[in-house]
C-alpha cells in the first residue's frame, strides 16, 4: 500500500493519505466546486453571486462560505426580483444576507415596467423579463464574473454550458463558442465589456443537491417542504393562489398538501403533491422521481422546445 503525504497543514501536523482510498461523491463535488469558486475569485476583479434564495443558489453560497472560511464571502450577491416572487423566499433571502453580513444588490423588473423599458407579457409571466435588468446590473456593478447555480441536468441548453461560460459585450451566449475545459483548467480570459458566468455546481444533479443539503443541514425556505396551500390545476401543474397567480373561472381552487421543487416566479412555477416535510424525506422523494424539476414545475420552459436556449442566448441565467 502506497502512502502519500499532503503539504504541511496549518496546524503543523502531517496527514497520511491512502492512495487507494476514494472520496465520497459529495466530497468530490464539493471539492470541485470550492476549487472553481477560489479560481474565479483569484482571477477576476469583481465577481458576484446570483442569489434568489432558491436551493441551488443557497448551496453555492454555502460552498463560497466554506471556500473562504473563517473569512467572509469576498463578493456581493445579486437578485433579479421579478415582483412576482414568493414572499417566503424573499424573506429568507433578506434574513440570510443579513445574518451573513453580505451585501445584497437587487435589480427589479417592476422598475423597468414602470418606466417603459419593458412591457408586461400577455401571459403575465415575468421570468423572461429578467434578462435586461440582469445585464444592466452586471454592467452597473462592473462585474466581470457572475456565479450561478445552474446545473447541466436541468435542461438541454444548460447541458451545453461550460463551467466558465463567456458572455460577449452584449451579455449574450453563443453555444458554438465554448472553450474546452480539460484537466480542471478553466479559461477566464475576456476583453473589456465581456464577462464570464461561472457554474460551480454544473456537474451536480438535483439528487446531489438534496443529499448535500441533508448532509450539511442547510436551511431553506419553507416552500421546499410539504405544507397545505390553496392551489388550482393548470397545464398539468398545481399553481398557488396569490396576487400574481389567479385561477380562471374554470379552474376550481383546492386545498392540498404540496411542496415546491424550484421556487421561481409565482406566475409560472408549479407545486407537486407531496408529504415530504424534511430534508431526508425530500431526498428520498427526489431519488424516486422520473421527471426533472424544471420539466415538472416550470411553465416558462414550455413556451417552446428551445425556450431556455433562446433566453440564454439573450443573456439569461
Amino acid at each position: 500500500m502506497t502512502t502519500l503525504f499532503t503539504a504541511e497543514p496549518t496546524l503543523g501536523t502531517r496527514i497520511a493519505w491512502d492512495a487507494s482510498s476514494r472520496l465520497e461523491v459529495l466530497d468530490q463535488l464539493e471539492a470541485e466546486a470550492i476549487h472553481i469558486i477560489r479560481e474565479v475569485v483569484a482571477e477576476f476583479e469583481r465577481p458576484v453571486l446570483l442569489f434568489s434564495g432558491g436551493k441551488d443558489s443557497v448551496v453555492v453560497l454555502h460552498l463560497a462560505r466554506k471556500a473562504f472560511w473563517p473569512g467572509r464571502v469576498p463578493f456581493p450577491v445579486l437578485h433579479v426580483d421579478t415582483g412576482h416572487n414568493f414572499p417566503e423566499v424573499l424573506a429568507f433571502r433578506d434574513e440570510t444576507v443579513a445574518r451573513l453580513g453580505i451585501r445584497l444588490e437587487v435589480a427589479r423588473v417592476q422598475e423597468y415596467l414602470d418606466d417603459g423599458r419593458l412591457q408586461e407579457r400577455a401571459d403575465r409571466t415575468r421570468n423572461p423579463l429578467q434578462t435586461q435588468p440582469l445585464l444592466d446590473a452586471i454592467a452597473a456593478g462592473r462585474h466581470d464574473a457572475v456565479f450561478g447555480g445552474a446545473r447541466r441536468d436541468e435542461d438541454k441548453a444548460r447541458a451545453k454550458e461550460r463551467i466558465l461560460s463567456l458572455r460577449d459585450e452584449f451579455g449574450q451566449w453563443d453555444p458554438r463558442n465554448q472553450r474546452p475545459e480539460l484537466w480542471s483548467l478553466y479559461n477566464g480570459r475576456h476583453t473589456p465589456g465581456q464577462h464570464v458566468r461561472a457554474f460551480p455546481i454544473s456537474n451536480w444533479t438535483e439528487l446531489d443537491v438534496w443529499r448535500y443539503l441533508e448532509r450539511e443541514r442547510i436551511e431553506l425556505p419553507p416552500l421546499y417542504f410539504a405544507h397545505e396551500r390553496e392551489v388550482f390545476r393548470r397545464d398539468g401543474m398545481w399553481r398557488a393562489v396569490g396576487e400574481h397567480s389567479l385561477p380562471r373561472p374554470d379552474e376550481p381552487v383546492e386545498r392540498r398538501t404540496v411542496r415546491y421543487r424550484t421556487v421561481g416566479d409565482m406566475s409560472c412555477t408549479g407545486a407537486v403533491e407531496s408529504d415530504a416535510a424534511d430534508l431526508a424525506a425530500v431526498t428520498a422523494e427526489v431519488a424516486a422521481s422520473t421527471l426533472t424539476e424544471r420539466g415538472a414545475t416550470r411553465a416558462d420552459d414550455r413556451i417552446s422546445e428551445a425556450a431556455m436556449e433562446d433566453r440564454k442566448k439573450d443573456g439569461y441565467f
